[in-house]
This record gives structure tokens, sequence and C-alpha cells, in this order.
């Protein structure tokens, strides 16, 4: 049953519902002036086609409610369906349902006032008041009711409409190659997304309390990420701003950030996923937002492995180097072997105290004494490693080149896992 549905109506008296039958044109076009110097949304006087449209409405709505009140056996199927098809319209239209709900009680209260002042109903008796009073009060609830229902059926049709067109723009600014332009820019019209100068990609994955991560919790048709709330341990759904494109409902859960760079964004993205891992992208033009959601995926991989530090949130660009190296591990793995090859002759660790060694010499520009700071080892202790290393790796260390891919070797060696650095050394 319709959670409108009322029980039958009192019956009209039949003065009143003279009045209505015979003045029914000036009473609707009363009725459309005061709702047009009341409620904003209703007014455009310079738009008859729209005007004329308001009037048939409000002409309906008094025919439906003689019928309604005659006791003629139109039930209330009629009034519900043409109700729910008006407020199915107002929010198509984009209106609020304030405006409508405003707009229907002010036809309520002209109709009283007409049955209040009319000289043709003279004769109505204290209880012919009452029962038309109440025939209009009833009859108003059933029209809202109907009208919300059909409002709020329109708004979770358009906004799974809405977050279909999202989802599509999002998959079309991250494929790869880029989309044509056109197809984004038709789409972004469409949702009413202003396409910005740059974009960035973050990549998301849940966390835990503790190790491991959480599967993300399902979706809803909210458009603008609002806050789900966590069941069961699940995470959080962010709140994120409308202009941020998302999918958290996929294996690689991940935002589209429009103009990274703008205020309140790094807050957003700081504060506002506590309850994920956030590993930000470099900023781009849309056209390479792709790359920019790659990388981020690249780094949350190094994350997961623990060559990236595991902070809540990870940026890309502190870590280009790592992604530099990283990038073609079975290239690295053969630059190691190749360039690394003379550390096989120490013991294992002496590698690694020579490897670390040699490794802050090249990065602090060939000073011992920084060395040792950084290594928090005696200045002696540092030449001594560091004239085994000159003993290894003389032909390597003349040649710009050869030293530029040592050093490359000696930071891939560093960022390996300790089970893949012994298998790699």
């Amino acid at each position: 049953m319709s959670a409108f549905a009322a029980p039958a109506p009192p019956r009209m008296p039949g003065a009143f519902a003279d009045v209505i039958r015979d003045h029914l044109p000036e009473l609707a076009e009363e009725m459309l002036g005061e709702i047009q110097a009341s409620v904003p949304e209703y007014s455009r006087p310079g738009d008859q086609t729209y005007v004329s449209a308001v009037r048939r409405a409000v002409e309906e709505a008094l025919r439906l409610f003689l019928a309604r009140g005659s006791g003629d056996g139109s039930g209330p199927g009629r009034v519900a369906e043409v109700f729910r098809a008006i407020g199915k319209g107002e929010a198509n239209e984009g209106r609020p349902l304030d405006s409508l709900q405003a707009a229907l009680r002010i036809c309520a209260r002209v109709a009283w006032r007409r049955l209040a002042l009319s000289s043709e109903t003279p004769s109505l008796s204290r209880e012919g008041l009452c029962a038309a009073g109440e025939a209009i009060l009833v009859y108003l609830d059933e029209i809202a009711a109907a009208a919300a229902e059909g409002y709020a059926q329109a708004q979770i049709r358009v906004a799974g409409e809405l977050e279909l067109r999202r989802r599509r723009l999002l998959d079309l600014l991250v494929s790869d190659p880029p989309a044509d332009p056109r197809a984004v820019d038709d789409l972004a019209r469409a949702v009413g997304w202003p396409v910005p100068r740059t974009v960035t990609g973050v990549a998301l994955a849940p966390r835990a309390a503790g190790h491991g991560h959480r599967p993300a919790a399902p979706a809803g048709p909210d458009g603008v990420g609002a806050v789900a709330g966590a069941i069961g341990g699940l995470p959080v759904r962010p709140a994120l701003p409308p202009d941020v494109l998302f999918d958290l409902d996929r294996s690689d859960p991940f935002l589209l950030v429009p103009d990274p760079d703008g205020p309140g964004r790094t807050a957003m993205l700081d504060g506002g996923l506590r309850d994920w891992t956030v590993v930000i992208g470099p900023p781009v033009p849309v056209r390479e937002a792709a790359q920019s959601l790659r990388l981020a995926r690249e780094a949350l991989d190094l994350v997961r492995r623990g060559v990236l530090p595991s902070g809540r949130v990870v940026r890309c660009a502190d870590h280009l180097a790592t992604l530099i190296i990283l990038k073609d591990e079975a290239l690295v793995r053969v630059m190691r072997r190749t360039r690394l090859a003379p550390l096989r002759a120490l013991r294992p660790a002496q590698r690694d105290r020579v490897a670390e060694t040699l490794l802050a010499w090249l990065q602090c520009g060939h000073n011992a004494n920084e060395v040792a700071a950084r290594l928090h080892v005696h200045p002696q202790t540092v030449r001594y490693r560091l004239r085994q290393a000159t003993e290894l790796f003389s032909d390597q260390l003349t040649s710009p080149d050869d030293r530029f891919e040592l050093e490359i070797a000696l930071r891939a060696r560093a960022l390996a896992a300790p089970s893949t650095s012994q298998a790699m050394r």
C-alpha cells in the first residue's frame, strides 16, 4: 500500500464545490499570482510558456480536488499519479522540494480564504465550514505526500545516473591512451565537472588498526563520497568535495583530484582519508591523468613491499628517484650483478658496510667527514672502508658515467627487501 494512502476524504459541502467550479479560472489565477509573488523558483513573468504550464498544473489540482471530494468514485490513484509526476518533474528541473510544498500550501490558503470570504457560501453551517476546511487539509496532505514520493524517486534515479556518468568520466580521464578531449569535455559538462588545468591521481588502500588491510566498505550512490560509517572494522568512506572523482568499490580504489595545489587540497588528503593509506601521484595536465595514477599505484606497491615508508600519506614527488630506479627491476638486477660484482669477494657483513659507506660517499660529494656524520661512525672508520671500496671498484670510480651507474646499483641494493637483497648480491 502506498505510504500516502488515506481514508476517504470528508464530503465537501456542495456550496463550496460550486464556488470552486464556477470560479475555477479566477481562483487558479489568484493562486498563480501568489505563488509567483512568494516562491522565487516559480517567478518567471517573461516566460509565458512556463507560466501557462504552472497555471495548467494549478487548474488540474483544483479539478482533482473537486472530483476527489464529490464522491464520484475518483479514488486517490489519479491524484497520486498526477502529483508523483509533478514531484518527479520538479526534481528533474533541479528545484527544491520545499518550493513545491510552499506552492501547495499557498493554494490551500487561497482556497480557504475564498471559502471564508465568498458571498456565495453564506448558508454554510459551522459543520459545513469544518468539513470544507478538513477536505482542503486532507487533500493538501495527500498531494504533498505524493509529490514528495515522486521527488524522492526522481532523485534516486538522477543520483544513480549522475554517479554512472561520473564513473564514466573518471574512466575516460584515466584511460591509456588518453580519450578524445571532446568526449571528456562533453561528459564533464553533463555532470557539471569543470575541467581543471591539472589533476592528481591518488591510489588508496584500506588501513587496518594493526597490520594488513581491510576490504573497502560497500558503496552507495552518493556521488560526493558521503561518509557511510565504519561497520565491523571496515574503513570509513571518506567525505570528499564534489569535484573529486573517485571509485572506491574496485580492487584498486583511487581518486582523481582536480587542481591539487589549490587551497584546502592538502588538508583534504591529509585529514579526510584517515582510514586509508594514501599515495599521491604528481600533478599533471588532465590528458596525463593516467600517468599520475600509474605512478601512485607503483608507489603504493612499493609501500606494501616495505620499500617506501608506510606512512598514511605518501607523495610520489618525495620518492621519484626510487620510482625511477625500480621501474625496471629486471634491468636493475642486471646492473647490480654487473656493477656490484666486486662485493662478492667480501664476507656478507663486510659487503653491507662497504656498500653502505660507498653509497654515502657518492651521495655526499666524496666528503668522508659528511659520510661519518651520516653513518654515525668515526671518520677513520669511513676512510678505512673507503680504501677497501677503492681497491674493489677502482675501475668504476674514474668515469662519471660509471660512478652514476654504480650509485644506481648501490641505491637499488639498499632499497631491496632483505630476502631479495640476498638473492641479488
